[in-house]
């Protein structure tokens, strides 16, 4: 029992004890539901008594707390019901301590009585044993739950808040700071999360991606070095089979970007020996867009944010705005992030395009939200006054100088990857970033056209492919280009 208690704790041994008990075994709480329970393989249906077991038992521990005894047993039938306390030094169940079980046919298998006297203290300590680990996992996962309740505000630009909801944790958040992004192997998240926590002496807010199951995110202090060097090389070091991207050093509130950033480093550290890069490609076009730019997202997305549901159950226009922001990052991992049904992620998207009059399948219509969306978030900096001239439309937004040279850059980082590599770009884009009609018009496989995008991932240092995904750049890109000539 002691062997079994050690490797396979409660469950095992209630089953060895139904076995030799020819019968049912459980553990029940002092109101007599069953914690847990295991019945003697028997070749056909159980008996009625044995079916009825878990009543007859919650009968039996009624009778025990009711009269304070160490032991109770009771006939039914042809079976006989044995019942004794875990611990029980003044002969009542303790507070917390469930009573162990037993119904077996008459008449009982020799020795019965005595093992289960002796299986009490084993049982009593796996119970134990069993139920520190289960307040330390649910310990855990509220710990996890809250810090990504601290990322999802940080993402949606809720400073204050989050300030708050984090002050019961530690450490501080890092105003400046970088964000990284750690991709693991399947199975050591926490065993990675460990390191990184170790390696940045307790300064990075850690939190596991609650999209992708091998990801962490870890925001940083700006320009923190480890005795190792800069966390993100030192953690690829460190652990052999993990992928590093890192953002630009970013101000608390543009959380955001700088995931964005270190998802698209992370899709070219993929190919490089050292398993690490760090973002280094233009400026985000919402930080180049000025009050034009502020003053068209605000009209863009009006309906949205001035939107007030008829219910109080609804969901109102920061929710959904909050909603439209994950699923153009995360396009059905939403669900995941914002830990809703995906019924109603498809509901929300629905009331999303009606109240703002597009066509959330299209790309065009993505890119724009996508972008009107950084814009709002984009530090105070960027924006301009409300008594300035009237909202542009995009297209005028993106002939404008500034956006101009933005796209120019965007574009000419085409340049080194060859002549197919915009037409590939802008077929993949044409077909809204699908691949298998992207592939029929290339006159090439899906393999085949999967692999061009994952060299151009490469090339352009953005990630394609996976969402965040860097279509709505692009597409911005192209089309400012366009415009312009």
């Amino acid at each position: 029992m002691y062997r079994l208690a050690r490797t396979g704790g409660t469950a095992e041994l209630l089953r060895r004890l139904a076995r030799r008990a020819d019968g049912w075994a459980g553990l029940l709480d002092s109101d007599g539901t069953v914690l847990h329970a295991a019945a003697a393989p028997r070749p056909g249906a159980l008996p009625p008594a044995l079916r009825e077991a878990a009543a007859l038992a919650a009968e039996g521990v009624a009778v025990l707390k009711g009269r304070g005894v160490r032991a109770y047993s009771f006939d039914r039938d042809a079976y006989t019901g044995l019942l004794f306390p875990l611990d029980a030094p003044t002969g009542a169940p303790a507070p917390g301590l469930p009573v162990l079980a037993v119904l077996a046919p008459r008449p009982l298998p020799a020795g019965l009585s005595t093992l289960l006297a002796d299986a009490v203290m084993p049982l009593a300590l796996c119970w134990e044993s069993e139920t520190v680990e289960r307040k330390r996992r649910r310990v855990e996962l509220a710990e996890s739950r809250g810090r990504e309740a601290v990322l999802h505000l940080l993402m949606t630009g809720q400073l204050s808040i989050a300030h708050q909801v984090a002050g019961a944790l530690r450490p501080r958040l890092p105003d400046p700071a970088r964000v990284c992004v750690v991709e693991c192997s399947g199975g050591s998240r926490d065993e990675v999360a460990r390191v990184c926590a170790d390696v940045s002496g307790g300064r990075s807010w850690i939190v596991r991606c609650p999209v992708y199951a091998r990801h962490l995110i870890l925001v940083t202090p700006a320009g923190d070095k480890t005795p190792g060097g800069p966390l993100g090389p030192a953690v690829a070091a460190l652990v052999d089979d993990c992928v590093v991207g890192i953002s630009e050093e970013i101000p608390l509130g543009d959380t955001a970007t700088g995931y964005r950033q270190a998802f698209h480093a992370l899709a070219v550290a993929r190919g490089l020996p050292g398993r690490h890069s760090r973002f280094g490609l233009s400026p985000e076009p919402a930080l180049v867009v000025g009050g034009a730019g502020a003053r068209w997202a605000d009209a863009l997305l009006g309906p949205l944010l001035t939107y007030r549901p008829r219910r109080s159950q609804d969901p109102g226009s920061q929710e959904l705005a909050a909603t439209l922001g994950s699923w153009l990052a995360f396009a059905s991992g939403a669900t995941q992030h914002l830990k809703i049904h995906r019924n109603t992620l498809t509901a929300r998207l629905r009331l999303i395009g009606e109240l703002l009059g597009l066509d959330l399948d299209r790309l065009a219509d993505q890119a724009a939200l996508d972008l009107a969306l950084r814009v709002r978030s984009a530090p105070a900096r960027t924006r301009a006054p409300d008594s300035e001239a009237l909202a542009p439309d995009l297209d005028a937004l993106l002939v404008g100088p500034a956006l101009q040279a933005w796209a120019a850059g965007q574009v000419g980082a085409l340049t080194p990857a060859g002549g197919t590599a915009e037409t590939t770009l802008r077929t993949w884009l044409a077909y809204e970033g699908r691949l298998g009609p992207t592939a029929e018009a290339l006159g090439i496989s899906v393999p085949g056209a999967r692999k061009r995008l994952t060299r151009l991932e490469a090339v352009l240092q953005r990630s394609l492919l996976r969402s965040p995904s860097a279509r709505y750049d692009l597409w911005l890109a192209f089309r400012a280009v366009d415009l312009a000539t």
